[in-house]
């Protein structure tokens, strides 16, 4: 061993911890796996725990039952109105969070005076929280005192209020509307760092050619920003998918269980209604759909990334 090889073993052994790499990386990633172990491992096992058993509120002694709980949940009727419910709510909604988050990113990269105030104002439905935000659209939505029917009779829209919520097709369409309000402004600054990205000189020569503002969107910052609105969607899906509190604040799954999805009804079923086994395997449904449709979404990405 030479002089300098050996002076350099000497450095590495005297080197702390705080110069290894290896182990900061560890030490950086230990509470991001403790979190994800505590807080999505434990709970997702012990679903699968409780789907396969007879545990209840009131019993919650351990009894494999197999797949009867699964059984007993695909005879309900509720549970495939659930499901429908769910997909119909999802879709809706990621399709209107994606065409509004993509509008809100071209103004919010426009320069306008007032931008700051005007962001900070689009970013207030994301960071409210969504119980609160959600009890400010119960009463916004109220069949007596809402604020909308009042506009709508000013401007002879309507001759007497609506019942926003207790109907099934406007009960739908207000929880709909609601999860939209809330999900564009993440949508919004996601469409915007793509925006954003996108090399300037290329516009720049789509204007020079004499293209105007919509084909410079059509051919140019769409085509660009595909796999960043895909990511936007994807988000909205997976919020919206998994998402119970704007339905059950709103409406509690009525009127007669027109706007239930499969996370308000695993929650009534196991929590409200006691069973949790059956409560557990409604929930656990979720994962399935949800990895697929993530997957599904992911790889038109790749795709899209790889033109």
């Amino acid at each position: 061993m030479t002089a300098a090889e050996s002076g350099r073993e000497a450095e590495r052994s005297r080197a702390g911890l705080a110069d290894r790499d290896g182990f900061l990386a560890w030490v950086m990633l230990l509470p991001s796996v403790v979190y994800i172990v505590a807080l999505v491992g434990v709970p997702f096992l012990l679903a699968i725990a409780f789907a396969f058993s007879d545990v209840t509120t009131g019993d919650p002694s351990f009894d494999f039952v197999g797949f009867g709980n699964f059984a007993e949940v695909f005879d309900d009727g509720v549970f495939w109105r659930s499901l429908r419910n769910t997909l119909f709510f999802t879709v809706v909604s990621m399709v209107l969070i994606v065409v509004f988050g993509k509008i809100l990113a071209n103004i919010l990269v426009a320069d306008f005076h007032g931008k700051w105030f005007v962001r900070f104002l689009v970013l207030l439905p994301w960071t409210t929280p969504v119980a609160l935000s959600t009890v400010s659209w119960l009463w916004f939505l109220d069949s007596i005192f809402s604020p909308l029917d009042w506009v709508l009779r000013n401007l002879g829209l309507i001759d007497a209020n609506v019942v926003w919520l207790g109907r099934p097709g406007t009960a739908m369409a207000s929880v709909i509307a609601v999860q939209v309000w809330r999900l564009t402004p993440l949508a919004a600054v996601i469409v915007m760092a793509g925006l954003v990205a996108i090399p300037r000189d290329i516009d720049e020569a789509a204007r020079i050619d004499g293209a105007g503002f919509w084909r410079r969107m059509l051919e140019v910052t769409i085509p660009l920003t595909l796999p960043v609105i895909a990511v936007a969607g994807l988000f909205g899906a997976i919020m919206t998918f998994t998402d119970m509190t704007v339905p059950y604040v709103l409406t509690r799954g009525g009127p007669t269980h027109s706007t239930d999805v499969l996370a308000s009804w695993a929650y009534f079923r196991g929590i409200e209604g006691g069973d949790v086994g059956q409560g557990a395997a409604i929930a656990l449904f979720l994962f399935p759909l949800l990895l697929a449709g993530a997957v599904a979404i992911l790889r038109a990405v790749r795709r899209l990334e790889a033109r």
